[in-house]
């Protein structure tokens, strides 16, 4: 049985904790499907497009892109993607209990839908304090975000 599973999120942008959860699951899974979605409560710092290059970027220079697909979804749900290419398995990395309760409801809903599961897993406690929106709020008042996000999302946003 080919297991194939789906890491969601906005990765705007992508960070050291995504990552880690993309390799960790990759580790797990025959094959991963790395999914930038539009998140319609953010405001976006990078487009779409830009994220998906980024995260390709930062997965063949961290060495573990074997089985993983970057792609991005914009219209219909989650579980339609899901479904689309079969896969079985939703993986969302949590940081805290406020993202437990954030994603628990999304995740019965979605096995409610379309019987996919979602895994729930926890990132290296030394990126579990790092979301995307701290790095924009760091890079936008020109600190420095290159300890919380892979070298290729440091050297773009530096260009920037």
């Amino acid at each position: 049985m080919h297991r194939i599973a789906v890491v969601p999120g906005s990765f705007d942008p992508v960070t050291l904790g995504h990552l880690d959860v993309i390799e960790r699951a990759a580790g797990l899974f025959d094959e991963i499907h790395v999914l930038v979605v539009h998140n319609p409560g953010k405001t976006a710092l990078l487009p779409i497009a830009q994220r998906v290059t980024l995260i390709e970027q930062a997965i063949r220079e961290a060495g573990f892109e074997g089985n993983i697909r970057v792609t991005s979804w914009s219209v219909g749900l989650l579980v339609d993607y899901c479904t689309e290419v079969g896969a079985t398995v939703i993986v969302k990395g949590i940081r805290s209990q406020v993202d437990v309760a954030y994603e628990t409801p999304m995740a019965i809903v979605n096995h409610d839908l379309a019987a996919v599961e979602t895994i729930f897993m926890l990132p290296d406690p030394a990126h579990a304090h790092v979301s995307s929106s701290l790095v924009r709020q760091v890079d936008a008042l020109g600190g420095d975000v290159s300890p919380y996000v892979p070298p290729a999302v440091s050297r773009f946003l530096h260009q920037a």
